[in-house]
């Protein structure tokens, strides 16, 4: 094995997704020059689902075009990989929801869809009569008593009613996880309310507490980077001074007396690669499959997670399309509409710097895809851009054809955090604990948003360092040589 200079060692990143790309940064932060770092990807590019490309000559992200700022692991891992210039802030964050056949402003005063204020939310208009009245009975209804995890819909809906959970929740958690609330974890998706529920019986009075627990003038909620956040990998990439590998398809790891073995490339040609240390950033599927020989109690559970698809058809529309303004940042469609496009982001209202000139086109993202319902994304591409463009023509108004068009599809993107999510993870990191020098990350686990991905790649990255550097010498040395 390696050992340059008698005391460098080698770290395996498998995963050229943000996460692996953050571990490698985090390797290289805090080991210095005591740690060597490649990265093996097994597509044609880094970056996983953070990708960039030009739509009527503007360079649009393909997929996530945001992330939290309250949250601050992202943005800062943006700003020590040189972006922090590039990082700007939407101009509105006014969202609406398309409910009862229009378009509605989403209340104020929720969390995550969750209401708190019945004032505002009888205003929208979002609910029917019937439906706010069942909503208000969470105020005397005696308390809804579970153990263990449940479902958003079974604890939400048994309170607020289902028209609640239909209308808002389900729009809000669909644009994160692309999945069904009667599946997804309380727990694991809202755990704020899922801690408020133990010992607070109005769910309604719950949101209005952590509400008003709030910082009262929070900042910017949301970042992007002026030239999409796809560039984020490379940036990340190109900071951590790792060796990144493309087209590296790791088929094999084991355990050897000193480290780990993998095995890279196709069969009738492997490449063995040791390391001293490997850390697994792929989906929780291949990385099961990788953890099968020597970890298989974490690829049990790592295969019964599961993930959905979805697709992003991104339309630029020259200005004339739309005879009125577009309002707001985008909205959203709760499934119980049964529309094919479940949200829409006005991406050139959001970003100003999207609209460089007065004759630059209007971009609009359409999100089409659920959990369980991939039979939509069967269809051909100018399919997908029909339905898009007819969303817009009844919704916003929009006239005549885009003058470009985009379809990016994200075949398994989304991981669904299921009843039971919290303990499934705490079972795989139990079974990762008894394997020293082996560390998983990545959006499976804590979090889907880029800031929870940075921090379980920062987590995966100390890790590894503590079984390379138990006494913490190295992480010394490099406090002393940044104070000096």
């Amino acid at each position: 094995m390696e050992d340059i200079g008698g005391s460098r060692r080698h770290v395996v990143v498998v995963g050229g997704g943000i996460a692996g790309l953050a571990a490698a940064w985090f390797l290289r932060r805090d080991g210095g020059d005591r740690v060597r770092v490649t990265v093996l990807e097994g597509a044609p590019r880094i970056g996983g689902k953070l990708s960039v490309s030009e739509v009527a000559g503007i360079a649009v992200d393909e997929g996530a075009e945001a992330m939290l700022v309250r949250r601050p692991e992202g943005e800062a891992l943006a700003r020590e990989a040189g972006l922090g210039p590039e990082l700007v802030y939407p101009a509105t964050l006014l969202a609406r929801v398309w409910s009862r056949g229009a378009l509605r402003e989403f209340p104020h005063g929720h969390v995550l869809g969750v209401p708190g204020d019945l004032a505002t939310l009888a205003a929208s208009g979002v609910l029917s009569p019937t439906g706010l009245i069942r909503a208000s009975m969470d105020q005397v209804l005696a308390p809804t008593l579970f153990t263990g995890d449940v479902s958003v819909a079974g604890y939400l809906g048994a309170r607020l009613g289902r028209e609640v959970v239909d209308r808002l929740v389900e729009p809000m958690l669909g644009g994160v996880y692309a999945g069904r609330t009667e599946r997804l974890s309380l727990a694991a998706t809202l755990p704020q309310i899922a801690a408020a529920a133990r010992d607070r019986r109005s769910v309604l009075a719950a949101v209005r507490e952590i509400r008003d627990g709030a910082p009262r003038d929070p900042g910017p909620v949301f970042t992007t980077v002026v030239g999409g956040l796809g560039t984020l990998p490379g940036a990340v990439a190109a900071a951590s001074g790792a060796t990144v590998r493309t087209g590296a398809v790791v088929r094999e790891l084991r355990r050897t007396p000193s480290g780990w073995r993998l095995t890279v490339g196709p069969a009738r040609a492997p490449e063995t690669v040791e390391a001293d240390a490997v850390i697994v950033a792929v989906p929780a599927a291949p990385a099961g499959r990788l953890l099968a020989a020597e970890v298989p109690a974490a690829a049990a559970e790592l295969a019964g997670i599961e993930y959905a698809s979805m697709a992003v058809v991104t339309l630029a529309y020259p200005r004339e399309a739309f005879p009125e303004p577009l309002l707001g940042s985008g909205y959203l469609v709760p499934a119980v509409e049964d529309r094919a496009v479940k949200g829409v982001s006005f991406s050139s209202v959001k970003w100003p710097h999207l609209a460089r000139s007065a004759t630059a086109p209007v971009v609009v993202r359409c999100s089409l895809g659920r959990f369980g319902d991939e039979r939509l994304l069967h269809r051909d591409d100018a399919e997908l851009v029909a339905l898009a463009v007819a969303e817009l023509a009844e919704t916003s108004g929009a006239r005549g054809l885009p003058r470009d068009t985009r379809v990016t599809r994200w075949g398994g993107g989304l991981p669904q955090y299921e009843v039971g999510h919290l303990e499934r993870i705490a079972r795989i990191r139990a079974a990762e604990a008894t394997q020293p020098g082996l560390a998983l990350c990545g959006a499976a686990y804590d979090g889907i948003g880029i800031p929870a991905i940075t921090a379980t790649a920062r987590a995966a990255a100390a890790r590894v360092l503590d079984h390379l550097d138990p006494r913490r010498e190295w992480r010394t040395e490099r406090v002393l040589r940044v104070a000096g």
